[in-house]
């Protein structure tokens, strides 16, 4: 299994603690970054910059990517462009919410 296919499992156990949704689904995570050094880059985003969990979900993320043994180290870039809405979350989301 490639890193990045373990990142992204990684994140896939990090639920939005308002929506059921884990937030890889939700589409919180812009992009995945892997380079030769197995130095991971993560840009994600919150579903709204007041978020209450905007101080310690970026860094659950960050820390629970550190875990995989092969990671090196973890950028972790929390970014609001573009503007998270419903339409960024993947299918299986959408169902799991009735939307």
């Amino acid at each position: 299994m490639k890193l990045k296919d373990k990142v992204i499992a990684e994140i896939k156990k990090i639920y939005d603690p308002e929506i059921p949704v884990n937030i890889y689904e939700l589409g919180l995570i812009y992009d995945i970054n892997v380079d030769k050094d197995n130095n991971v880059k993560i840009d994600m985003t919150l579903t709204s910059p007041n978020c209450p969990v905007a101080e310690s979900l970026p860094n659950e993320v960050k820390s629970s990517v550190k875990e995989i043994k092969e990671t090196k180290d973890v950028d972790l870039r929390l970014v609001w462009e573009p503007p998270w809405d419903k339409s960024m979350m993947s299918e299986s989301a959408k169902l799991e919410l009735n939307l």
